[in-house]
């Protein structure tokens, strides 16, 4: 086995970590975006499911934009929910940012969230071809 080359993407628009871990990494050709909380940079999570699912997914579309990909890219997408009540609500959300061929994705209701968030979003998306 080679050498691991990886990257780590940062970008301003979107919340900083709150712990030890990238906002993306890059590797081989594909992203791998952390989970994206709903709120802005500098703030914490409030609103509804609904309105938190909005911010997490323009964030991931920030930070997916910076590693050199894009929401057209995704491939691989996983929801987390305090409530699985906010389902269909995060669903209909959800709709708005992605388009057929739909990517690949799993929801799971949690007992907690970093910050008491509502939703979480993480992603796995392949670069945009130069």
């Amino acid at each position: 086995m080679g050498e691991c080359t990886r990257k780590s993407v940062f970008t301003a628009k979107a919340p900083e970590p709150v712990g030890p871990y990238s906002q993306a990494m890059v590797c081989e050709g594909l992203v791998f975006a952390s989970g994206q909380l709903g709120m802005r940079p500098g703030e914490r999570p409030s609103g509804n499911a609904e309105d938190q699912a909005r911010l997490a997914l323009e964030n991931l579309g920030y930070v997916l934009n910076a590693a050199g990909s894009g929401m057209d890219c995704v491939l691989k997408v996983t929801v987390f929910l305090r409530s699985m009540g906010d389902f269909q609500a995060v669903n209909g959300v959800y709709g708005e940012f992605f388009t057929e061929p739909y990517p690949a994705r799993a929801a799971f209701q949690v007992s907690r969230l970093p910050l008491d968030a509502a939703v979480e979003i993480e992603a796995v998306a392949r670069l945009k071809e130069s």
